[in-house]
């Protein structure tokens, strides 16, 4: 409504006027009343110092009651001055700009040092203006909000405290919106989780659609969400979420108010909780069983005399059924005659004891049944008794066992006495000192002692010197409780002579029991047999080495009659005049002469004492170099793999040795396979541990393997035992030596190795080389094993060539000379050493290893170094013995070349050494 116009006093009479002037006291006083009564603190500034003019009684609780007006709020309010609140007047006054301020601290100290009161202000600093409009003063005006506030600032941090909590805790949490369709809930929105439901259901669900991510989820869960939503009762229940696979035990309640449809739901994994609750269960299901089926009374009675648990048994034995026996007492059951026959035990069992006696219990038709009754005392977690386990069982039959037992015994016991007395065996008991304290008679029948005799000294003063101290260890085995089993020594008659005797003893109740037999008669016999045997094995040495020789001699006569058939023929036809023939002739006789070298190598490899030259070998490069030799060795009708291990370890081996093993295990294999199959070449590194080297007979550490596997017909267990020995093999006559495998076993062992073959009848066989590693890198292979073009001797090079064989001297001084050497000849060591320590010029050595005079070539070559330290050696061998050669210990300079030879490889490697820097 428009306001009065103002009323002309100068027109108002005397009883007007005063009317007027009590109408605007009573309206002042009126404003006075709702200043001072105003909930908010007000006060008024005046001029640029902001003097005090007014304050109302809010504004001194604030400022705790400080006379203020009249001074200005420097002076008055030190405390705000020094907070910055001047600075803000100064800004207000200045720019004429109302300043608003939520929540400033205001820290009240009333005095210097005294204490600080800790406030929260809402306030106005409102300028204010004269007439002309310039400010004159500042309006105060504002709320104590401290109060609010502080529990602003405690629910913001409770608020903290329990997203922390919400956050770190393992129980799953969500907030969860429901989506109805009618009063029926079709699917509900996962609107906010923590961490814990997360990980439990093992996806980040916040803002997906439960028919998202679980389509096929149970109709369970949505009718018990959307019962909480509609209806605000809490839901608590423990259900298995196939959609996740685990047990929840989930709380839910209704967040926010009816109709929000939110629904917050507390989850707790407890998987594993039901899982033992079903083992649990499952185990006391099966411990039912058993305890039902067990043909003994068991159950548990409590500290109060009260049955908590019965099995079936008690159906028979009390004729009522085990549910009815839970839950009654003891004393009501039995009846007061049989509690008080057993209440004494019942009182010891409660006592912690356990308790066994046996009483009569007759069946129910009267039967006579003594029963044999445990009280087991259970205790709880604080080791407090606080029950009792019982155990019956009817031992009738066992009674009725017992006292025929009983009635047995004391006929044996007479039987063994006229065993005692009539056995041929000596029986007899004594004390660990010796001493006899019961002898039967066969003791002076076998030793010719009396029985007065025997007992009048310890035993060990008839015990053979020579038997003293083993018969002493026996006895003392005996005391520590070890029985002595077919012991012998010898003991002495009473006509001087000794008598083995063999003891079986033990030790019970202090005593030696002994049963002692004389087998004098069987040690001669067994002496006997020994000798036979010893005999026996002499024998099959023998033939085992007729077999060796037989064989030998077979396949060097077929050889033999080649050479010398060829020889003959040739001699025939240079005498006709026939040359045309003669190349035939020396190549039937060349390869009968390289087929006799095969076969010597095969021995030697098998005798492991074949010349080997080896060296760092990259396995893996050598069967890849042989896959195509061995592919068109096998056929068309095999299917060869080669199956190399990356990081292969190097061998220090004979390379030609290995793929000449390698060849002969490949042909094996395709013999084994007539209508064609697969063979399998595979390399592998293998750490023997002590036990897989003892299982291969071979030292531990670490080996590279080769094995050859085929899918051929297999062997029996008797066939593996023997197809290593010379000449034995499974081919027909004719198609091989039976050197084959015993070459390579012969190689795998003289390498530090072993050979071993797996093989079942129609499921093929493996035959695996065990090669020790090489702790170093590969020689680097050229690739090419064509011998190269042989280049004539410079001016004055000479050889000396020593060997006791004229023949051999013959031929390698022949491809010397042919070459442009001079060459020198020695039938011995002692010989060749005299050439070597002259002056003589000596380029080279070429020296057999097995030489008379003293010295063999190594030696005679070591002792030459002395002299001369540069002197290249190439070692010719063909015998046994030279294999040392081969063993890896051959110095720089040094060469070997195994007998028989191609004389063009004998010149190739004369020039090698000699030309090498």
């Amino acid at each position: 409504m428009p306001a009065a116009p103002p009323t002309d006093l100068r027109s108002l009479s005397r009883e007007q006027l005063e009317a007027e002037v009590r109408q605007l006291r009573a309206h002042s006083a009126s404003l006075a009343q709702m200043f001072e009564q105003a909930p908010s603190f007000i006060a008024l500034l005046n001029g640029p110092e902001h003097r005090f003019t007014l304050t109302n009684t809010a504004f001194q609780r604030l400022v705790d009651q400080r006379d203020a007006v009249g001074r200005t709020v420097a002076e008055a309010l030190p405390d705000a001055a020094a907070q910055g609140y001047v600075n803000l007047l100064d800004g207000v006054y200045q720019s004429g700009i109302t300043h608003t301020a939520m929540g400033s601290r205001y820290d009240v100290q009333a005095i210097p040092s005294g204490p600080i009161k800790e406030r929260y202000l809402d306030f106005v600093y409102q300028p204010v203006t004269d007439a002309r409009g310039t400010v004159s003063g500042i309006f105060v005006e504002g709320h104590d909000v401290t109060e609010r506030t502080v529990a602003e600032v405690a629910l913001r941090a409770s608020e903290a405290r329990y997203r922390t909590l919400f956050e770190s805790i393992d129980v799953g949490f969500c907030i969860i919106e429901m989506r109805f369709e009618g009063d029926r809930a079709v699917d509900y929105l996962i609107v906010e989780a923590n961490p814990a439901f997360e990980r439990q259901t093992g996806a980040d669900l916040v803002g997906r659609w439960t028919s998202e991510f679980a389509p096929d989820l149970e109709r369970h869960w949505f009718d018990t969400y959307g019962l909480v939503a509609l209806t605000g009762e809490p839901a608590h229940f423990e259900h298995f979420a196939e959609v996740f696979g685990r047990w929840f035990d989930v709380r839910a309640l209704r967040s926010g108010e009816p109709g929000t449809n939110r629904v917050a739901v507390f989850f707790s994994d407890v998987t594993q909780r039901k899982a033992s609750e079903q083992r649990a269960e499952a185990g006391e299901r099966e411990l039912r069983l058993i305890a039902d089926a067990l043909p003994v009374l068991i159950s548990f009675i409590d500290a109060d005399h009260v049955y908590r648990f019965a099995n079936k048994a008690y159906d028979d034995w009390f004729s009522m059924p085990a549910a009815e026996i839970v839950g009654r007492d003891v004393r009501d059951l039995l009846g007061p005659g049989a509690y008080a026959e057993r209440k004494a035990f019942i009182d010891r069992a409660l006592a912690g004891e356990a308790v066994t006696f046996e009483l009569d219990w007759p069946h129910r038709d009267g039967r006579h049944r003594v029963a044999e009754v445990r009280y087991l005392p259970r205790r709880s977690a604080n080791e407090r008794v606080d029950g009792f386990h019982v155990f019956v069982q009817d031992v009738t039959a066992r009674k009725q066992t017992e006292a025929e037992l009983e009635r047995q015994v004391a006929a044996r016991t007479a039987e063994r006495d006229q065993v005692w007395q009539a056995s041929s065996d000596m029986l007899g008991v004594a004390n660990l000192d010796g001493t006899f304290v019961s002898l039967n008679p066969a003791w002076s029948a076998t030793l010719g002692w009396t029985d007065a005799e025997m007992k009048a000294r310890p035993f060990l003063d008839l015990v053979h010197l020579d038997d003293l101290a083993s018969t002493e260890a026996a006895a003392d085995g005996l005391v520590r409780g070890e029985p002595q089993h077919t012991f012998e020594n010898r003991c002495r008659h009473k006509d001087g002579g000794y008598v083995w005797l063999s003891w079986n003893a033990v030790l019970r109740d202090g005593q030696i029991f002994a049963s002692v037999r004389d087998v004098t008669k069987v040690k001669r016999q067994a002496e006997t047999l020994l000798q036979t045997e010893e005999a026996l094995r002499q024998s099959q040495k023998m033939e085992a080495v007729g077999q060796l020789t037989g064989g030998l001699a077979h396949d060097f006569n077929n050889l033999l009659a080649g050479i010398s058939g060829s020889l003959e023929l040739m001699q025939t036809r240079m005498s006709q005049g026939r040359m045309g023939d003669l190349e035939r002739y020396m190549t039937v006789a060349q390869g009968a002469a390289k087929r006799a070298a095969a076969l010597t190598h095969r021995l030697l490899a098998f005798s492991r004492r074949q010349t080997l030259d080896p060296k760092p070998t990259n396995v893996n490069r050598l069967v890849t170099d042989m896959e195509e030799l061995v592919r068109r060795t096998v056929g068309p009708a095999i299917h060869l793999e080669v199956v190399g291990l990356a990081g292969i370890w190097p061998a220090l081996i004979d390379p030609g040795q290995l793929e000449n093993a390698l060849l002969n295990l490949c042909i094996n294999a395709r013999d084994a396979m007539p209508e064609g199959g697969r063979i399998t070449i595979e390399t592998a590194n293998k750490w023997m541990d002590d036990a897989g080297a003892r299982r291969h007979d071979m030292p531990p550490g670490q080996y590279l393997s080769v094995c050859v596997t085929d899918t051929g017909t297999g062997m029996s267990a008797d066939l593996m035992t023997k197809v290593f020995e010379p000449f034995f093999t499974t081919k027909p006559l004719g198609e091989g030596t039976g050197l084959g495998l015993s070459m390579v076993y012969g190689f795998a062992r003289q390498s530090g190795g072993q050979v071993r073959i797996y093989s079942e009848v129609g499921e093929g066989t493996t035959v695996c080389l065990y090669l020790p590693r090489h702790y170093g890198e590969a020689e680097e292979d050229d690739g090419t094993r064509q011998l190269p073009e042989v280049e004539r001797a410079s001016q004055g090079q000479t050889v000396l060539i020593v060997d006791d064989e004229p023949s051999v001297r013959m031929l390698v001084t022949e491809v010397l000379e042919d070459l442009g050497y001079t060459a020198i000849e020695a039938a011995d060591s002692v010989a060749g050493l005299k050439v070597l320590q002259s002056d003589v010029r000596i380029d080279l050595l070429v020296t057999d290893v097995g030489l008379p005079g003293g010295m063999n070539g190594r030696q005679m070559a070591d002792a030459a170094r002395e002299r001369r330290p540069d002197l290249k050696v190439l070692f010719i061998t063909g015998y046994a013995e030279n294999a040392v050669l081969g063993n890896g210990y051959l110095r720089p300079g040094m060469q070997v070349l195994t007998k028989p030879f191609v004389l063009e490889t004998l010149a190739s490697r004369i020039k090698e050494l000699i030309a090498a820097v």
